[in-house]
């Protein structure tokens, strides 16, 4: 997998995340709108969606705090390969001289780390179910 495909696939995950957090705020709109015009299930079904949407924030959470992980274990990676090839098991010559593929590795590192996913996990960027829609819902 490149690293387009890795960006693309996250740009997707993105959008797929926007499209859930609106239906949620469509749905919770239509509900405290029969709330409001009297309908007395509306209001306990609108707190089941609250509970779903926290349900899905946590769930996000989760998601994003693995998504980091593995960035930081590429970057422990890469930091190790750095400074010393051979001990990192990414090959080498014995005088600590760089091996042939250490090249394509450490480019393919970089790209995966400098790339717009990788970036944006390394800065803390998730995904949105947020508590203004969660607040919002009631």
């Amino acid at each position: 997998m490149d690293i387009q495909t890795i960006d693309q696939q996250y740009r997707q995950l993105q959008t797929q995340d926007q499209q859930v957090a609106q239906a949620l705020q469509t749905l919770a709109g239509k509900l405290q709108s029969a709330a409001q015009g009297g309908d007395n299930s509306a209001r306990e079904w609108l707190l089941d969606l609250r509970e779903a949407a926290l349900t899905i924030q946590a769930e996000q959470q989760q998601t994003t705090a693995l998504l980091q992980a593995i960035h930081g274990m590429w970057q422990n990676q890469a930091q190790q390969a750095a400074a010393n090839p051979v001990m990192a098991g990414f090959g080498g010559t014995p005088s600590g001289g760089a091996h042939p593929q250490q090249g394509g590795l450490m480019g393919a590192l970089g790209g995966f780390l400098n790339s717009g996913f990788g970036r944006a996990i390394e800065m803390g960027a998730g995904f949105g179910i947020g508590d203004d829609l969660i607040n919002s819902i009631l």
